[in-house]
């Protein structure tokens, strides 16, 4: 059972940066394909970016593209959303999400943490 806990969310304006975190409690991160997903009110939740084990493309949604970036230190056994340019639309709760490269369908949550963009 791995446990994945985000940190780093909070109210913005809108243009501001906020950099999300996820920590991990597993001792081999580096095998852990890692996603972030967001929901914001009233709607589904939706993928945000990708970031797969060593060596692999990250990805992202359209609407964010050129204004978030992934990243993971699996030394630390942490994943980073940094988010710049906020806007009002990003205001959602934000979801680390991981899975072994082997055991894809069993997927970890953390709790998630609010992201705020609101003058």
């Amino acid at each position: 059972q791995v446990q994945l806990v985000e940190s780093g969310g909070g109210l913005v304006q809108p243009g501001g940066s906020l950099r999300l975190s996820c920590a991990a409690s597993t001792y081999d991160l580096s095998n852990y394909v890692m996603n972030w997903y967001r929901q914001p009110p009233g709607k589904e939740r939706e993928l945000v970016a990708t970031i797969p084990r060593a060596g692999g493309n990250t990805d992202y949604a359209d609407s964010v593209k050129g204004r978030f970036s992934i990243s993971r230190d699996d030394a630390k056994n942490t994943v980073y959303l940094q988010m710049n340019n906020l806007k009002p639309e990003d205001t959602a709760v934000y979801y680390c999400n991981g899975y072994h490269f082997l055991a894809p369908g069993i997927q970890y949550w953390g709790l998630g943490t609010q992201v705020t963009v609101s003058s």
